[in-house]
């Protein structure tokens, strides 16, 4: 990598750090405050709009300090999208916006970045299947992939540093996985991934435990958002290992979202009903700190990024075994913190019956 754009990244934290006091301040004159009640795990009136610092230090990055390694089209489209994505936060870190007012926020980003920035799924080659091309459908699987990455990092923003530092993993090891491994064209796409994890750097003191400025929905779906779209970037003409490498990388927030989910199914509650049984909260309840629910969620994150990393080292077999091993590792993690719910537990009710016979038929021997 060049000596200027690793320059240039050093100066984005810098902006970004120098940049969040000033945005703290204004997120207090304009009313962008988290207040203390039942769902909230902070004590006082904590400002939020966060993500506004790191919004600009990126978009300074980018369109000036990087500006020579980034295409104009997909600069400017993605940056209109951005703009959608971030005012949309803005307003609802302001005033609060129901569910569906987020989405059609989320929506109208994502269809910016579709026609304008050409971020889109065309088609997926299976192993042993071959290629499947998209068509029509290429259109909503687009923005339900953004829609869902999006709301997957803001549901993890629960407690203090949590969705950045995970975002922080979950990009870097995108960037080095695109620069290395998936041999994608566009290098613009690593700088920029880069450039992201720059700002959030400079921003994360200032957001972890004790926490002085939160991401709010501005920051969180911002980051959100920014990696749907770039994971999009290198899935354009997908393969099976492809698709799955920021499946997993992603793993932490796409855990919580699809358990929520279930659950909230399972318990006969809306999709949007909020909870205290994420997966933040049952760390919690089980006697961790708040700063040990942090790392110990940091270092989920870093193994599914470890994990990530043997895909491209591993034959199509080799990858099917091991994403089945991790599906069943982390469904055993699931019901052992209780998820899902404390009476919810399949697998490990069927381990438990299993050993019962085994070491049963051991003792009448």
């Amino acid at each position: 990598m060049k000596f200027e754009i690793i320059v240039s990244l050093f100066a984005t934290m810098i902006i970004s750090a120098v940049l969040t006091p000033f945005v703290r301040r204004f997120a207090f004159q304009i009313g962008a405050v988290d207040k203390p009640n039942q769902r909230r795990v902070n004590k006082v009136p904590m400002p939020t709009l966060g993500g506004l610092a790191i919004f600009i230090a990126f978009t300074f990055s980018t369109m000036f300090l990087l500006r020579d390694q980034m295409p104009t089209q997909q600069l400017w489209g993605l940056f209109g999208g951005e703009c959608i994505i971030v005012a949309e936060g803005m307003i609802d870190d302001v005033f609060e916006l129901s569910p569906k007012q987020k989405i059609l926020g989320q929506l109208l980003a994502a269809l910016e970045v579709y026609f304008v920035a050409g971020v889109r799924m065309r088609y997926l080659t299976l192993p042993f299947v071959g290629v499947w091309h998209f068509g029509w459908l290429a259109l909503p699987i687009t923005l339900l992939w953004i829609v869902a990455i999006v709301n997957a990092i803001n549901l993890i923003d629960g407690l203090d540093g949590l969705a950045t530092g995970v975002s922080i993993i979950a990009l870097t090891t995108t960037g080095i996985t695109g620069l290395f491994f998936l041999n994608v064209a566009n290098t613009w796409v690593a700088i920029m991934i880069f450039a992201l994890v720059a700002a959030m750097v400079g921003f994360l003191p200032y957001n972890f435990f004790p926490a002085r400025i939160y991401l709010g929905d501005t920051g969180a779906q911002f980051i959100g958002f920014m990696i749907a779209c770039f994971s999009l970037y290198g899935l354009k003409n997908v393969t099976f290992i492809s698709v799955i490498i920021p499946v997993i990388i992603l793993g932490v927030p796409i855990t919580d979202t699809v358990y929520a989910m279930i659950r909230r199914i399972l318990n006969r509650q809306p999709i949007s009903h909020a909870d205290k049984h994420h997966l933040h909260h049952r760390l919690m309840q089980l006697g961790l700190t708040h700063r040990q629910t942090v790392l110990v969620i940091y270092g989920i994150a870093l193994i599914f990024s470890f994990i990530s990393l043997l895909y491209p080292l591993s034959t199509i077999w080799g990858s099917v075994l091991l994403t089945v091993a991790i599906l069943i590792g982390l469904e055993l993690f699931v019901e052992a913190i209780g998820l899902v719910g404390s009476d919810r537990q399949p697998l490990l009710h069927w381990i438990n019956r299993v050993v019962q016979k085994l070491t049963s038929k051991n003792s009448d021997e």
